[in-house]
């Protein structure tokens, strides 16, 4: 797995999202991502309790611990490196949680307009 350059959707260097829980595809606390994160693992989000309902009632269990998968399950204020069509599907529902625009991967770009994410950044 050869990772993309580590470059936020502003153009600058990607900042850490959270070393508490540890985020990210690689688990290295960015939302760092490669080839191979199909997902698109690459936005950085304060999670709600309206985002996670949100996606649990979509069946993307976000709360419940997977420790097979390195995944300590979220409560609301956890930062965490969430996919980029979760992300705009929760915003266009009405339920996005604010983004960290310089924790967020530029890959992002490829999925959700930066006038999106500008719209519902946090510091």
């Amino acid at each position: 797995m050869t990772p993309f350059p580590s470059l936020n959707v502003l153009g600058g260097a990607l900042r850490p999202c959270s070393q508490d829980p540890v985020t990210g595809f690689f688990r290295n606390g960015h939302c760092d991502t490669c080839a191979e994160d199909h997902g698109c693992h690459t936005v950085c989000v304060e999670v709600t309790e309206a985002f996670l309902q949100s996606n649990l009632a979509s069946g993307n269990d976000l709360v419940t611990p997977r420790p097979e998968y390195q995944f300590p399950g979220l409560q609301p204020g956890d930062r965490w490196c969430v996919c980029a069509t979760r992300w705009l599907e929760a915003a266009e529902a009405g339920e996005p949680s604010p983004v960290i625009l310089n924790a967020t991967h530029q890959r992002t770009l490829e999925v959700v307009p930066l006038a999106v994410l500008q719209q519902h950044a946090t510091s």
